[in-house]
């Protein structure tokens, strides 16, 4: 400790060097999968707007149920301690796709009162991809286009440096709708390979290379991802703090992903795999099961798992796959109720003394203090 001390006053450091050359050196000994974090599900969803939610009531009552969170912008969320966040994209590779949903029309073939406009800058009229829970019937987002909902991450990042990795889940959205609805609905865009290429790029060009942990960082001499995550390759907080992760999701679109980047070379996101795939890193196991977790965090995967599901647990105030969530060892935590934003019955996510992040409870490095990591 007292040659750590002297390294600490080197020239130019001056007197608060010791506590933060303290602070990086928990940094090297601490890997970015060996700590805890919340996050939450469908971060940019701001809910169903008072019309709209009539038209649901009349035609898919049990589902709206399932609907019942919304969220503050993605900087309000970061702000207080969230440090996952979940975009849904839809491709519109022309533009305007998604620019006159069935929702506003049924509200008005109905007879209600029209809702606030979803859409006053006709954002949603330009190229590019979108950001909404389901087409046509539930469409509002905080932030739109995609690269805005990146752009206002990068700059909560910049004014905030030093923060632990934030992960951002990505989930693709190309279904058409199966439930019947009164008027016609879109089928959206595909996502094929050139599609995933263009996401690629629409991340790259608001975050710089740099700013990103990515793959290739990981696997770095190893065969394969997997190899890298199974023998430590993830990188250590001091080389992770104040980047993003990009995670893909679901598993199902990871081929399409990875053709043509065995291993994922030379790709953005990290997809949702299976242990012991070449890809074999980030692995989502939504219905917490603590034993499973715990075994594939020891061996080295990133897990995220969910505390609730279509708010059942949190109208009922029911903690314990909350519990189980937290005790499993996953790094990601999601949920609908972060602490900043607990439900009517109480019922919220927090990571202890409501830290932003936490050594994991089942990993954590042996020098891994809570204190260190979740300063930001």
């Amino acid at each position: 400790m007292k040659s750590l001390f002297f390294k600490c006053l080197m020239p130019g450091a001056f007197a608060l060097a010791p506590m933060l050359c303290l602070a990086q050196t928990g940094d090297n000994a601490v890997r970015m999968n060996q700590i805890q974090v919340i996050g939450t599900h469908n971060s940019y969803h701001v809910g169903i707007a008072p019309s709209d939610t009539k038209i649901w009531e009349m035609h898919h009552p049990d589902d709206l149920k399932k609907l019942g969170y919304k969220h503050p912008s993605l900087t309000t969320q970061l702000t207080g301690g969230v440090r996952q966040l979940e975009l849904d994209v839809f491709s519109d590779q022309n533009g305007g796709l998604y620019a006159n949903p069935a929702g506003p029309r049924m509200v008005k073939a109905a007879g209600l009162p029209a809702d606030p406009p979803f859409d006053p800058q006709h954002l949603m009229r330009k190229p590019g991809f979108k950001v909404m829970h389901i087409q046509d019937v539930d469409y509002r987002s905080t932030c739109q286009p995609f690269s805005a909902c990146l752009r206002e991450i990068r700059a909560w990042s910049a004014a905030n440096p030093g923060h632990v990795p934030l992960f951002i889940l990505i989930e693709p959205k190309q279904k058409p709708l199966t439930k019947k609805w009164p008027l016609p609905t879109v089928s959206p865009e595909p996502f094929d390979r050139a599609t995933f290429d263009a996401l690629d790029h629409a991340i790259l060009s608001v975050f710089k290379r740099s700013q990103i942990v990515m793959p290739d960082d990981v696997r770095g001499t190893h065969a394969t991802l997997n190899d890298a995550v199974t023998h430590n390759g993830w990188p250590t907080l001091e080389k992770a703090r104040g980047k993003v992760v990009f995670l893909l999701d679901p598993p199902k679109l990871a081929a399409i992903y990875r053709d043509g980047h065995p291993s994922l070379e030379g790709r953005v996101l990290f997809t949702n795999s299976t242990p012991g795939a070449a890809d074999g890193a980030f692995i989502e196991v939504n219905t917490p099961d603590v034993a499973q977790i715990q075994q594939l965090v020891r061996d080295g995967y990133l897990i995220r798992t969910r505390t609730d599901d279509g708010t059942i647990e949190a109208m009922r105030n029911d903690t314990t796959r909350r519990d189980e969530a937290l005790d499993s060892g996953a790094q990601i935590i999601s949920t609908d109720y972060p602490a900043a934003e607990p439900a009517s019955t109480g019922f919220k996510v927090a990571l202890p003394g409501e830290s932003v992040a936490r050594c994991d409870p089942v990993n954590a490095a042996a020098d891994c203090k809570d204190s260190e990591i979740g300063a930001h």
